[in-house]
């Protein structure tokens, strides 16, 4: 089973979102195969703790507008890694040591990994 045509156009929406904070590496997953909780996953590094807060609240932002359920928000205390769980879609905000430290692309290597617009890959 693929991933959801409406969390596909939300994980875009979320990726764009993102590299307009000028969030680096982002990356989408279709973890529908081996995930019944979530469909997609986008993963992102922010530099710096307040670009971290600034991602976060754009992909929430743009989401909301794109009709997307109001996520539940886990690490915004720890502050090296944002959760947004959107239900078929879940966006991962890291700093570069949360990134380096968790490797969420090897984790899920074995996952398609989903296209995302040439501005998002080129930040």
């Amino acid at each position: 089973m693929s991933a959801d045509l409406q969390a596909a156009e939300w994980a875009e929406v979320a990726a764009l979102a993102a590299a307009d904070k000028k969030a680096t590496d982002i990356v989408a997953f279709d973890v529908s195969d081996v995930l019944v909780i979530t469909d997609i996953f986008v993963v992102c590094t922010a530099a710096n703790h307040p670009q971290l807060l600034a991602v976060v609240d754009e992909v929430e932002r743009r989401l909301k507008s794109a009709g997307a359920p109001t996520p539940r928000r886990e690490g915004k205390g720890e502050g090296t890694w944002v959760l947004l769980d959107f239900i078929d879609l879940v966006v991962h905000v890291q700093l570069p040591d949360a990134r380096t430290t968790y490797d969420l692309e090897r984790l899920w290597r074995d996952q398609p990994q989903i296209s995302l617009p040439y501005s998002v890959t080129q930040v």
